[in-house]
């Protein structure tokens, strides 16, 4: 597996992907409330973190991020165990969630039993509003803090997950701070409004970083342990 990944607690998966910029040790307050009831995998991109650096930006891609999420549920992931998978992203990682759900529902992995997004959205249909998502992620490329070429993440390339939000048939909790973006904000509405089985949390004085404030964590891992009891 070529990125680094680490776990913490024990009991059924979680398995949590970052949004641009952040690290598997971003995780760390969330992590903690979460892990009295589950092992909670955390990891980092590629050119993020402790992952490699690679030069070319063709490692960059949504597919190759969902090629290194593969590796890292395989990981977490005995041969035999039976426990169900829960997949949670926050921003970017939020929108490689779904992604993963969109196109990696047909083939041969472990039964996901529901998803967790947060303080993200689906994408764009529209050609002309995806490109100019691009173009202000290109601008603002050098303020992740990461190497130029890791910030080709961020970059979306079709519609393919907005377009597959309604055919997501498992619960999925989205979660918004209501101190996040406008846009952020459309985004989660509107996949609470379209995914067939969504629960829509809102953390009130939350933030775009609020899973990483204790005076936020608390609140959204009891959100998502209740989420996961009555999915």
């Amino acid at each position: 597996m070529r990125v680094h990944m680490q776990t913490a607690g024990s009991g059924p998966p979680i398995v949590c992907t970052p949004g641009i910029g952040k690290t598997a040790d971003d995780w760390a307050v969330l992590s903690a409330e979460l892990a009295g009831q589950h092992t909670v995998v955390t990891w980092d991109l590629l050119g993020h973190g402790k992952s490699p650096v690679p030069e070319e930006p063709s490692e960059y891609t949504r597919d190759r991020a969902l090629d290194d999420l593969d590796d890292v549920i395989t990981a977490a992931l005995t041969p035999d165990s039976s426990a169900p998978l829960v997949l949670l992203g926050h921003s970017l990682g939020g929108y490689l969630t779904l992604a993963w759900r969109a196109t990696r529902s047909t083939l041969p992995h472990p039964p996901l039993a529901a998803m967790v997004v947060m303080a993200t959205g689906p994408g764009f249909r529209d050609d002309a509003k995806r490109e100019a998502w691009n173009d202000r992620s290109r601008r603002n490329a050098h303020r992740f803090g990461v190497p130029l070429q890791a910030a080709e993440l961020n970059l979306q390339e079709d519609g393919v997950v907005i377009q597959k939000v309604p055919e997501m048939d498992l619960p999925v909790l989205v979660v918004v701070g209501s101190e996040d973006r406008a846009d952020i904000q459309g985004g989660c509405g509107y996949l609470a409004a379209k995914l067939p089985d969504a629960r829509l949390v809102t953390i009130e004085g939350g933030d775009h970083l609020m899973h990483e404030d204790p005076a936020h964590a608390a609140t959204i891992a009891t959100a998502i342990q209740g989420f996961l009891a009555s999915a």
